[in-house]
């Protein structure tokens, strides 16, 4: 139904325009009329019209005020202006508020029902548009939160590269470099600080979370995680890495006005700590000082900076220089690492020219922390207490900054070489592990989210590694399965082209065909006829 208002001051004009309307639309518009712009503005805002057919010259408010205060409030409405006149100055002040046709009085019958035509077909346009719009915005809904939970887990759990963050930053339209972290976690009661029944919390939390995450959302404009028995991570984006004292403590406040509405509308108690703030690569950090923060304080919100602070670093020492060397053995990264550690023993030398036991003490320091790192990220299976045994009297023994550096690289090579060997060792584990999924479901509707679920790691970072590993797409993987499969159940069989197409993994026989024919050059009769390729 379109609604349609006529203004005009002539009664004689309204009530043949409206005439003339329902003798050609019937039912299909409901109509309404105003004798001048008052009556047309207190009508607009009461019967919202879709269409509204205009008088120009009305004593009073006349048809352009009317029109510009109708469309302050109604930004869709189409105006059809009626007027006797042709004169520049109300043509281009029509224009202004968005006229789709002008009709010259009198009105001709045909000229009218086109105009109203045309009218009624840009409003079903819009609405269409309008419900489209909705349908994307309801499915956006329900995936976003998938791309949130990746994006928390790539940034955390993975150690994701630059493509992959940027990545997933387009998809969430993050336009900020840094952010922070924040911990929220549950329980039924705070006791000294420690929340109880944490498992039983975290399942009851499971039946909120939908509108816990909203409720977080609006309080803080982050991405928030998935559920992970009874925590959920934050993070945060924010402009800017530094971070003032007022700027700490509204983020305390806020944080504490939300557990008090997360507390009301889940009958839960709710602890939080806060990371300070960081870049997207250096994420991983924040997180460590949020879950430290959350369980170092018998409060309900705390920041890192409230407890024990780290130490400082003197102005001539090159701590981004440290920072990017262990990065860079952290995430197997060997070329780095060379280059890295390279420039550090250049440092060294050029700050201690000298051979001094403070040198070959920091030496061993990054060498063991590179070990260090080896073992916790895998590289290093076994643990035994003697590995270092010599270490010691080796580094006394050095007699040059040549040799001192020969070992030093050595040893970093070592640590970095084992983490990207089980890195890489991981990484065709997955891919296998998901390349039997496939096989085993090809005849299946399979699912990116499914496989990523199966093999235990996001979506996102499932298909990169499958796409390095394969050199391929897992769509085109699976893909080849089914035709590979459909071919030689074509050659060696008679049965029907629909069993094998459903047993192939497609329920539409004709976008199988079309497939198998984009895949073979054939289709499956012309192949099934002819024989194999």
């Amino acid at each position: 139904m379109t609604r349609i208002l006529i203004c005009d001051d002539e009664g004689i004009v309204r009530q043949s325009l409206q005439y003339m309307i329902e003798k050609a639309f019937g039912g299909e518009c409901e109509l309404e009329a105003a004798r001048n712009g008052r009556t047309a503005i207190e009508l607009a805002e009461s019967f919202h019209p879709d269409i509204i057919l205009m008088d120009i010259q009305m004593p009073g408010i006349n048809g352009i005020e009317a029109m510009q205060e109708i469309r302050k409030e109604d930004k869709h409405v189409v105006f059809i202006v009626l007027t006797a006149y042709d004169k520049f100055e109300y043509t281009q002040k029509s224009i202004d508020v968005g006229v789709l046709s002008y009709l010259t009085k009198p009105v001709n019958r045909d000229t009218l029902t086109d105009t109203i035509r045309k009218a009624m077909k840009q409003v079903r346009e819009r609405r269409e548009k309008a419900r489209n719009d909705l349908r994307v915005k309801e499915k956006l809904e329900a995936v976003v939160p998938m791309i949130e939970s990746g994006f928390v887990y790539s940034v955390l759990m993975e150690g994701g590269g630059k493509e992959e963050y940027a990545g997933y930053r387009d998809l969430l339209n993050i336009e900020e470099d840094y952010g922070y972290v924040m911990v929220i976690e549950c329980g039924d009661e705070l006791r000294r600080g420690e929340l109880t029944n944490t498992v039983g919390a975290g399942i009851k939390l499971q039946k909120h979370y939908m509108v816990f995450r909203e409720t977080v959302k609006e309080a803080t404009g982050g991405i928030v995680g998935a559920l992970m028995a009874n925590k959920v991570i934050v993070l945060v984006p924010c402009q800017g890495e530094e971070e003032e004292y007022s700027q700490r403590v509204m983020k305390i406040e806020n944080a504490r006005a939300l557990l008090r509405k997360l507390e009301q509308q889940t009958e839960l108690k709710f602890k939080a700590g806060i990371g300070t703030v960081k870049t997207w690569s250096e994420m991983e950090g924040s997180y460590r000082e949020a879950l430290e923060s959350v369980h170092q304080t018998v409060g309900k919100v705390t920041h890192a900076n409230d407890i024990t602070t780290s130490c400082g670093y003197a102005d001539d020492y090159p701590v981004e220089l440290e920072k990017e060397l262990f990065a860079a053995v952290k995430s197997g990264d060997i070329e780095n690492t060379r280059i890295y550690g390279e420039r550090y023993m250049d440092w060294m030398q050029s700050y201690e020219p000298e051979l001094k036991s403070v040198v070959r003490l920091k030496a061993m320091e990054f060498v063991l922390f590179a070990e260090h790192l080896a073992y916790v990220q895998g590289g290093l299976s076994e643990y035994r207490f003697e590995d270092r045994e010599g270490y010691m009297e080796l580094l006394l023994s050095f007699g040059s900054y040549q040799e001192l550096r020969y070992w030093f690289l050595k040893k970093l090579d070592e640590s970095v070489c084992h983490i990207a060997r089980k890195q890489q060792t991981k990484t065709d584990s997955v891919v296998e592990q998901a390349k039997q999924y496939i096989a085993e479901h090809f005849n299946k509707e399979l699912s990116l989210e499914e496989m990523a679920r199966e093999v235990g790691i996001s979506p996102y970072y499932l298909s990169k590694l499958f796409k390095e590993s394969e050199g391929t797409g897992y769509i085109e993987y699976t893909t080849k399965l089914r035709m590979d499969y459909a071919k030689e159940q074509l050659g060696a069989t008679d049965r029907s082209i629909k069993e094998i197409c459903h047993d192939a993994g497609y329920q539409d026989p004709n976008y199988f065909s079309r497939i198998f024919k984009k895949w073979t050059g054939m289709t499956p009769t012309e192949y099934r006829g002819g024989g194999s390729i």
